[in-house]
């Protein structure tokens, strides 16, 4: 059951679905689904959603269903933050975050609400972004489809990466604006287009010796592989890329997978209001390949200098 307490001028009314969108941030989307519920009411009493008016101190409630076609199941979750609205997990390689037709269980989903069936609470699967099945690293989950539409909206949402990449940029610090669009006929694939969506990563770079160097760095824009792409496209490629990258082993620095984490989110709680910020470290088989190459700690940035040592390296 969902409630809100509305809160206007005195003696001033106004339309339920108005109040609920402007104020309580409700998609259109979200509104046409509790408009059919059948389980809006007003102060105890139920509700047509379409015809109320609401007034100060009124009580809004209603509950939806949850239809869902991912099937709950008890896997390993490394929750990192945790509370009535969100979740934050630390996603491992190797894991994808939705369910295909192809591949229907062992997914993020599947254990979000594995956990949600455990604990009793009938709750959906509502992931406020998307990692790749080899990216790992922190992943936001909001409990209620609309703190997930709230924090879709949210300029004030910090998506921060580490990748490491062949060669070094110049300039070492700034922006790439390209648009990316699918690469067809492939499914998978996606390039750089100008018949493509709005892409801008920012980047800087942290440590380089050259030949490889260590990028932080923050998307603005949220497209399917944006930041492999993006490296591919200005000629270097993230080191272990099986799509983007070289297929050279030598390159890769031993990894099976791409060198792309998920390393700091920082974003405005929708309904406290309080910021929250999280830095996760590099999982192993990244740590182990940064280490290796130990002539990277010899041109370090005046940023890598700080960083690096809250990596592990």
């Amino acid at each position: 059951m969902t409630e809100h307490i509305v809160m206007l001028p005195e003696d001033e009314a106004c339309p339920a679905k108005a109040y609920l969108m402007r104020v309580c941030g409700i998609s259109s989307t979200l509104w046409k689904r509790i408009k059919h519920s059948g389980t809006f009411a007003v102060n105890g009493t139920t509700a047509v959603a379409a015809r109320t008016m609401l007034h100060t101190g009124d009580l809004v409630s209603y509950e939806l269903p949850v239809v869902s076609s991912v099937a709950p199941e008890q896997l390993p979750l490394a929750i990192v933050y945790e509370d009535v609205d969100l979740i934050i997990i630390d996603k491992p390689t190797g894991q994808l975050v939705h369910p295909t037709t192809r591949e229907a269980h062992g997914t993020v989903a599947n254990a979000v609400l594995g956990l949600y069936a455990a604990h009793g609470t009938p709750l959906d699967f509502h992931p406020c972004h998307r990692l790749d099945r080899n990216t790992t690293g922190l992943l936001l989950i909001a409990k209620h489809p609309e703190v997930q539409y709230q924090i879709a909206k949210q300029d004030a949402l910090v998506r921060e990466y580490l990748a490491l990449i062949e060669g070094s940029l110049t300039p070492a610090e700034g922006t790439i604006d390209a648009p990316i669009a699918r690469a067809l006929p492939s499914i998978i694939l996606r390039c750089v287009s100008p018949d493509g969506k709005p892409a801008r990563t920012h980047y800087r770079t942290e440590r380089t010796d050259g030949r490889h160097s260590l990028l932080r760095l923050r998307l603005e824009t949220g497209r399917t592989h944006q930041i492999r792409v993006h490296m591919r496209h200005v000629g270097h490629p993230v080191v272990g890329d099986q799509l983007y990258g070289r297929k050279d082993e030598r390159l890769n620095l031993g990894l099976k997978r791409q060198f792309l984490h998920s390393w700091h989110i920082q974003f405005e709680h929708p309904v406290t209001g309080e910021t929250i910020e999280l830095t996760d470290s590099l999982p192993q088989d990244l740590l182990a390949a940064l280490k290796s190459q130990e002539e990277l700690s010899m041109g370090r940035t005046a940023a890598g200098t700080e960083i690096c040592p809250r990596l592990g390296a």
